[in-house]
């Protein structure tokens, strides 16, 4: 499966170029961390995955979107 890369720096420009891809034919998507993971990345990756729709694959400088999920689930769960 090819992927589309996501060059966009913000949420919104994220969930545009996404959905541009998305009706190009793209089911994987790939950004590049702007934040080291932080806050606005994962903002970014939010909006890439509403834009992307369920059957798509996103991801962050290759970290799956399932694992990124459990990865933020885990940290708030250790904040608390």
């Amino acid at each position: 499966m090819t992927a589309a890369y996501i060059t966009a720096r913000t949420p919104a420009g994220v969930a545009l170029e996404v959905e541009s891809q998305r009706k190009a034919g793209y089911s994987r998507f790939v950004l590049r961390e702007l934040d080291g993971g932080g806050m606005l990345d994962l903002e970014r990756l939010g909006a890439a995955r509403y834009s992307a729709g369920f059957q798509a694959v996103v991801e962050l400088d290759g970290q799956a979107s399932p694992a990124a999920a459990s990865v933020g689930t885990s940290e708030a769960a250790g904040a608390r």
